[in-house]
């Protein structure tokens, strides 16, 4: 295959679109950075994001690479199709259950980072230990969808998969680290539109294909393949509502989430702009499942691809570019390529942003250094995201265990930290030593449930565990029953902790976290807040 110059035109014309609005993003944050706080301003966008541009950056933060490919990819998958697509109706209703629940105490203290309201309640150093499975998951986050942009310049463009990694980070870290929020949250905008024009441009094409029988037919009858609607057996039963409950829930305990909650001009419009965005995630799938199912629904060897076919050679999870690149015109199948950037792109800033937000508040500010000056602060975040963003440029060029990892640490976000946020901002009566009872109950049951991706044999074997082809498989909701037994951890060892100290059980001076004087650890941030005469990042009173 020779290489494609028009694709890299394009793909050329995109990239410098999107610097281009990046930095222009910039220069209209320090326009309007005076009277502002500066470190709020590139880690929340000052609180003063609109509607509109809420709108499309909360969206796109979803709508990633992983979120097009993937929903393209299960539908094709002869074992999985339609009814196995859980990430489009799972991220809409974890956005508005975010913005039913979560918006208001969240935005009622003015917290900068998501995890500011569990250093509060359960102190710096535990924090700090919080701080670890998103930072993890962020990093390989990052490192996942540089990957799978490579793979998909190679397959499209006939270039080297490390060029654009290379170029793709550079870009990212660039705009993000000038502009902070604004510059994400714009380009977001940017990258929507391309991402909403260049998929509904190609599907006309791939759907008329003479090589692609009627879609609608495919669905419920076998062609080339099983049909695509797919089907839920009982065995899986289990596993299906694991992974749902994953994507609702877990998809809440992430920065990049509460970004856009801390950043909107007002709680209303907060609000309002996680129901919208919902309804967003899911209309933006749309485009991947008719891909999907057009992919399954074509006969290969009428195609320039040829035999055997896509699932065959294991070139499944490029299904969306090869539907592009085999099925639609050579100068619509560019105009898709696009689309693969912008997604990829949308979320890989939204990833970086968080990291270095996460970092330079929570760790280096109330951590490291104290009395640290906003402008100290900011180049922390700076540094941080450069050094975070370049880790994972590197890991990116080792794809094959970068999503292993990165699904391993998005699992132990939704086992150890969504419960514990959940009691941070629920319930007040929770305490440090429930919190790192939890942690270390959630950790180990995770690891000992085993991660066959990782090759990690179980040492717990739940009901249904069954021995496929050398590996086991967990067909039993462990994830959520994990969860869960992390949650009540939390609430019973708090509530025991605090019973045995005010009962004189135990001796009141091994209470290390003061919970019988039912104060909680102040945050040092706090005093220096105050001190800078700082209202705006203030994290509420102390507590009785």
């Amino acid at each position: 295959m020779a290489l494609n110059i028009s694709g890299l035109v394009s793909l050329g014309v995109f990239f410098t679109l999107t610097l281009a609005t990046g930095i222009w993003a910039s220069w209209k944050s320090r326009k309007d950075q005076q009277n502002r706080n500066p470190t709020e301003m590139a880690m929340v966008g000052g609180r003063n994001i609109n509607v509109f541009v809420g709108l499309f950056t909360a969206t796109a933060t979803w709508v990633g690479g992983a979120y097009i490919n993937g929903t393209a990819e299960i539908v094709y998958l002869p074992s999985k199709g339609l009814l196995w697509v859980q990430a489009p109706v799972g991220f809409a209703l974890s956005l508005v259950i975010g913005g039913f629940f979560f918006v208001n105490p969240m935005r009622s203290k003015n917290y900068v980072t998501m995890m500011d309201p569990l250093q509060e309640t359960y102190g710096n150093m535990m924090g700090t230990l919080l701080f670890i499975p998103p930072l993890l998951g962020e990093v390989f986050w990052f490192a996942a969808i540089l990957a799978s942009l490579g793979a998909t310049m190679r397959v499209i463009l006939d270039i080297g998969g490390s060029l654009a990694i290379i170029i793709s980070a550079c870009t990212v870290i660039l705009y993000t680290l000038l502009g902070g929020l604004y510059s994400v949250a714009y380009t977001d905008v940017i990258q929507m539109v391309f991402i909403t024009l260049s998929l509904w441009i190609c599907i006309p094409f791939a759907l008329v294909n003479s090589a692609t029988e009627s879609i609608y037919y495919t669905a419920t009858h076998q062609s080339y393949q099983d049909p695509w609607i797919g089907k839920i057996e009982k065995q899986y039963l289990g596993r299906w509502l694991d992974d749902f409950f994953y994507l609702v829930l877990g998809s809440i305990p992430w920065q990049t989430f509460f970004q856009r909650v801390l950043s909107a001009a007002s709680t209303g419009q907060a609000r309002l702009i996680f129901y919208l965005s919902g309804l967003g995630c899911f209309a933006m799938a749309i485009p991947s499942v008719l891909i999907g199912a057009v992919a399954a629904s074509t006969d290969w060897n009428q195609t320039s691809y040829g035999l055997p076919s896509p699932f065959e050679r294991g070139e499944s999870a490029m299904i969306l570019p090869l539907v592009l690149q085999h099925l639609c015109p050579a100068y619509i199948s560019i105009t898709g390529l696009g689309a693969i950037a912008a997604a990829a792109m949308s979320s890989a800033d939204s990833a970086l942003l968080s990291t270095g937000s996460m970092f330079a508040h929570n760790i280096y500010r109330k951590i490291l250094r104290k009395k640290a000056s906003e402008t100290e602060v900011l180049w922390a975040m700076r540094t941080s995201m450069l050094v975070f963003g370049a880790g994972a440029a590197g890991l990116a060029f080792s794809s094959s265990s970068v999503y292993d990892l990165w699904f391993l640490s998005g699992e132990l976000v939704y086992c150890l930290l969504f419960p514990q946020l959940c009691c941070a901002l629920f319930a007040p009566c929770t305490n440090t030593y429930g919190s790192a009872a939890g942690f270390l109950v959630g950790l180990l049951l995770r690891l000992l449930a085993g991660e066959p991706a990782l090759s990690i044999p179980p040492v717990i074997c739940y009901p249904s565990c069954s021995l496929v082809n050398g590996t086991y498989s967990q067909l039993f909701p462990f994830k959520t029953f994990t969860m869960l037994l992390t949650l009540g951890t939390i609430l019973a060892v708090s509530h025991l902790a605090k019973a045995l100290f005010q009962r004189n059980l135990l001796p009141r001076s091994w209470d290390v976290c003061n919970v019988v004087g039912g104060a909680a650890i102040l945050i040092p941030l706090q005093q220096v807040e105050k001190q800078e005469r700082l209202p705006t990042t203030a994290l509420g009173e102390n507590h009785d």
